[in-house]
């Protein structure tokens, strides 16, 4: 239950510092205002106290105003002055610790319980800079920052319809983070965005840092590898989204945006295949599904072919081959997982060493290390040259990464102990599982499976945009578009 403001001045300072345990960075300056005795609060860092001081020194000095008691007071600066002051009141010290960890100044007043909010928000976050995860030649090099008003202002210069709506609401038990639900209420599904608000509102989540943290809960369906939302750091990409339909959502403290429902074919787009020619867009999605069936295929193919089918290689690659495997003590497949795993090693070490260094590390690692292994007879040329390639074809498609390095193992596995039927069986099963996914309602192989004009318009091809410009896409329009999801 909310405890409301208490009419007493010194019960509110006593309850506030209680309530934050007599924080050093808690600032409560007690003072008269036209001679009734406030309280002025907020919290260092998150406000600026030279302005606040400015704002008030020019009302004492120019108001003639004698107010009758704390209430008059309130109306007065409420309703009467120039101050920047928020429409909503504080009525409770609920809405008080919202306001003061949201970096405004709060003045509590003597005799009234209702508190003045004054806009003095004066938070340090990083400058809106160009993303580090999604390169783009052409187009907008802007990219979210870690404040939420900021992402969500950078959406709402870009989409200057009165159509978009923003909705705030709170996640995490004890860290109480700022969650926005964008989108159009014009395009998309009434259903979603309700049954989206309720998950987000009920969401046993005790700290919330980041935007990933709501996927498990905002998901349905059993395990799958793939997921049924996406990410991007753009915000020139999460309003295309919104135009189609779709939900994004903002975590403060975040620069990954959230976007709902998500699709298979959408890992293969880029922001750059529509500022480029429709052949070569077309040409380079085509490349990039090649690169995830590459990355996820091609260990397991070449080791269950070499164990059980060598007769597919040219006589010549065979020899080659066979003369490597001679020389080292591992079998095939382990040889293979062995560099798998030492690749990601050499990955994860230079994703989380200091840039300054982590760059050479992983290109030392893997020139000396690798080349050290295949002279020492460790490895072989040809394992060592099948496992670089499976890495570049996965850098093509990073949003896929995840999942594309635990199926490469696992095909190598099968693979190695069940040959060419085992590649078979598990490249079915993984089809069959994306092909039974539904991302909110909707296919998750839309507009592949089931096939329709979008695969060739703006799927696995891209037409070119005097065609796409006839007919919008609008997930609405979509098949099973209409399904609830609860």
């Amino acid at each position: 239950m909310k405890t409301p403001l208490h009419p007493v001045l010194q019960q509110n300072i006593d309850q506030l510092k209680q309530m934050f345990g007599n924080s050093i960075d808690l600032y409560a300056k007690p003072v008269q205002v036209l001679g009734i005795d406030c309280c002025l609060c907020m919290f260092e860092g998150l406000s600026t106290i030279e302005r606040l001081w400015v704002v008030l020194l020019n009302m004492l000095c120019d108001s003639t105003f004698q107010p009758k008691d704390g209430q008059d007071l309130f109306r007065y600066i409420q309703a009467q002055t120039d101050l920047p002051v928020e429409n909503n009141p504080v009525t409770d010290f609920d809405q008080l610790r919202t306001q003061l960890t949201a970096g405004t100044t709060v003045m509590l007043i003597d005799g009234c319980r209702k508190a003045v909010v004054l806009s003095t928000q004066n938070m340090q976050f990083r400058s809106v800079q160009e993303p580090s995860g999604e390169g783009n030649v052409r187009g907008s090099h802007e990219g979210f920052t870690d404040l939420l008003r900021i992402n969500v202002s950078l959406v709402r210069r870009l989409i200057r319809s009165e159509t978009l709506t923003s909705e705030i609401l709170v996640c995490g038990q004890r860290t109480k983070t700022e969650v926005a639900l964008l989108y159009d209420r014009t395009l998309a599904s009434p259903q979603l965005v309700q049954a989206v608000r309720k998950r987000l509102e009920l969401v046993p989540l005790p700290v919330l840092f980041d935007s990933s943290y709501l996927a498990p809960f905002l998901q349905r369906g059993s395990f799958s590898f793939f997921e049924e939302v996406g990410y991007t750091e753009r915000p020139v990409t999460a309003c295309a989204k919104i135009c189609e339909g779709k939900l994004v959502i903002l975590v403060n403290g975040s620069p990954y945006a959230m976007v709902l429902p998500y699709f298979f074919s959408e890992h293969f787009q880029s922001l750059d295949d529509y500022s480029t020619k429709a052949y070569f867009a077309s040409f380079i999605r085509i490349l990039k599904y090649g690169a995830f069936f590459m990355a996820v295929l091609l260990p397991g193919l070449f080791v269950s072919i070499a164990e059980y089918t060598p007769e597919l290689f040219p006589p010549q690659l065979l020899y080659k081959i066979a003369a490597a495997e001679t020389a080292t003590p591992l079998p095939l497949f382990l040889e293979m997982i062995l560099v798998i795993v030492l690749l990601e090693l050499i990955r994860e070490a230079g994703l989380r060493l200091p840039k300054a260094i982590g760059h050479s590390v992983s290109l030392v690692a893997a020139v000396i290390v690798g080349d050290a292994a295949v002279k020492a007879g460790i490895l072989s040329t040809p394992i060592v040259i099948a496992a670089a390639l499976t890495t570049i074809s996965m850098f093509v498609i990073p949003s896929l990464y995840e999942p594309a390095t635990v199926l490469r193992i696992l095909f190598v596995f099968v693979g190695g102990l069940f040959g060419p039927f085992g590649i078979l069986g598990l490249l079915f099963i993984m089809l069959a599982s994306i092909c039974g996914m539904h991302s909110f309602g909707l296919p998750y192989t839309t507009p592949l499976v089931p096939w329709g004009g979008g695969a060739v318009r703006d799927g696995l091809l891209r037409a070119p945009w005097s065609t796409l410009a006839q007919k919008p896409f609008d997930v609405s329009e979509l098949p099973g578009g209409k399904i609830e999801y609860d």
